[in-house]
């Protein structure tokens, strides 16, 4: 299992980047079904618990389906004054919903558990009621983490044409997710550039 803020991290982006650009001027979504979500995971065994053996269904779809689009929505806030991807720009939660989504999201219910050592004082601690996390509050743990974290002023747009990513800007010159959007955008730029000339 990877050290905990890198497996954030990647968690966080990993969830965002299931929806791309499909090469055919759409948008894919890696999470159509359930059977994409199952498969998902189980590629992602040095970063979720249990991941080889993750089943899903219509339910933790919907949930995790959910918690991508407050994600979306709160990584569109964090690269501001940037754009956003364009793949959400034109249908983004209002922050205060996408905070209260992932937060529902990564709640894990607790009971009270009283601790008293001889020749102390009784304590209160908190014990979560289940042994671990389910696939969301897994997921949008991950996501708090991160966005709080110190990776979240690195987090970009890509804007080459046609990219709806997210990515992490490694160095100063860095303005899209590969260099094979670098090379579109740069492709794109020169068309516009001369499409006027053609005579």
């Amino acid at each position: 299992m990877e050290d905990a803020p890198h497996r954030d991290t990647r968690l966080a982006l990993d969830l965002a980047l299931t929806v791309r650009h499909d090469g055919d001027g759409g948008i894919a979504d890696d999470l159509a079904d359930p059977a994409g979500l199952t498969t998902w995971v189980r590629v992602r065994p040095e970063l979720i618990p249990g991941a080889d053996a993750y089943t899903a269904d219509a339910a933790a779809l919907t949930a995790v389906r959910e918690l991508r689009a407050a994600v979306r929505a709160l990584f569109a806030h964090a690269v501001r004054p940037g754009a956003p991807s364009p793949a959400d720009a034109h249908r983004l939660l209002p922050v205060p919903e996408a905070l209260r989504r992932l937060n529902a999201a990564a709640a894990i219910p607790t009971v009270p558990v009283l601790a008293w050592a001889e020749g102390t004082d009784p304590v209160l601690h908190r014990r979560p009621t289940a042994a671990a996390p389910d696939l969301t509050a897994t997921l949008a743990q991950a996501v708090i983490t991160f966005l709080a974290g110190p990776d979240r002023p690195r987090l970009r747009a890509c804007h080459a044409p046609r990219c709806v990513r997210y990515f992490l800007k490694d160095h100063p010159r860095q303005e899209w997710c590969t260099p094979s959007c670098g090379n579109r955008a740069r492709v794109a730029r020169h068309h516009e550039r001369h499409k006027g000339t053609v005579s």
